[in-house]
């Protein structure tokens, strides 16, 4: 009796053992689980955010790319007369008198060559001659030195027409004319800077170059609120080094692709013949120069803007 008692104790203590390892080796294996199952998710969960950047980069970039892209497209189609330009040493460059003129030699697309090959060559110092995009387009630019009461015509025929211009100004006119120029800001043109005294700009030192630009825009952001941004240098008188300085000032030179006899009030064309002339030199990109004091001009404007649209051509501003 006594052995069986032994024996049951010793079963049961073999079973305490049992349930014992069982519930440890339990225990020891959910832990493992769990450790298993966290690392997993911690796992996954790293290699989503991942993914997710990779993807939210990616698509950044595709999206950055395409903005660079279309704003690219912009620039060329908008305006590609002046490419973006490198601050350079002025003292570096030809300070050469240029006495610019379009020629009398054109190209197959009608583009005076001379105009082209100027394009080419000055283009990274600012300098805009013809607008070489290949669009139809033109820049129509008035010279203003001083008024002989055509003016306010020509921008009556400019509003009737919805076409804008650019009117490049001198400091005397700024100051003299002070309605005219308001409504030329008013309607939406262009006003450049054509200098505050008219002098040939190569002929004087860098520090009066410096100060013609300056002192007119100066007064015109001062008395007009408006800040000018492209200038003409008077008589079309240039060198690298007056291009160079004017576009380290935040201004584009513009020159010309068409130009005619049309400064001397009492030398005018006859009206058939003048608007015959600025109809057979229409080409893309043209810039044409008119001056505002010829009666002529404000009389034929009108049928050659008429001319011009009707030949798909564009108005726009530099």
């Amino acid at each position: 009796m006594k052995g069986l008692i032994i024996i049951e104790k010793t079963k049961k203590i073999a079973l305490s053992i049992v349930c014992a390892s069982v519930l440890s080796a339990t225990f020891i294996l959910t832990s493992l689980y769990r450790t298993f199952a966290s690392d997993l998710r911690s796992g996954s969960g790293k290699k989503s955010t991942t993914s997710s950047m990779t993807s939210s980069t990616s698509a950044a970039s595709t999206t950055q790319g395409q903005s660079q892209k279309d704003s690219n497209a912009t620039k060329g189609t908008k305006n590609t007369t002046t490419t973006q330009r490198a601050k350079v040493d002025i003292s570096t460059l030809s300070p050469n008198k240029i006495c610019w003129g379009q020629g009398t030699n054109f190209d197959s697309l009608n583009r005076p060559q001379d105009a082209v090959t100027s394009q080419e060559k000055y283009c990274d110092l600012g300098g805009n001659f013809v607008d070489i995009s290949g669009e139809k387009v033109i820049y129509l630019t008035f010279d203003e030195g001083y008024e002989n009461g055509y003016t306010n015509d020509i921008l009556d025929t400019l509003k009737k027409k919805n076409v804008k211009a650019t009117f490049f100004i001198t400091g005397d006119y700024a100051k003299r004319e002070g309605e005219i120029v308001q409504r030329m800001i008013d309607e939406g043109h262009t006003v450049g800077n054509h200098t505050w005294k008219h002098y040939s700009m190569p002929e004087k030192s860098q520090e009066v170059c410096r100060d013609e630009i300056k002192q007119l825009h100066d007064y015109v952001k001062e008395n007009y609120n408006y800040t000018m941004t492209v200038l003409r240098p008077p008589m079309g008188e240039f060198s690298e080094q007056t291009l160079a300085l004017a576009s380290e000032m935040g201004y584009k030179t513009y020159l010309w692709s068409f130009a005619y006899k049309d400064w001397d009030p009492n030398s005018q064309s006859d009206q058939t013949a003048a608007l015959k002339k600025l109809n057979e030199r229409l080409h893309c990109g043209a810039i044409y120069l008119l001056h505002a004091v010829s009666p002529t001009n404000a009389k034929i404007l009108g049928d050659f803007i008429d001319y011009a649209e009707g030949q798909g051509y564009k108005f726009v501003l530099p």
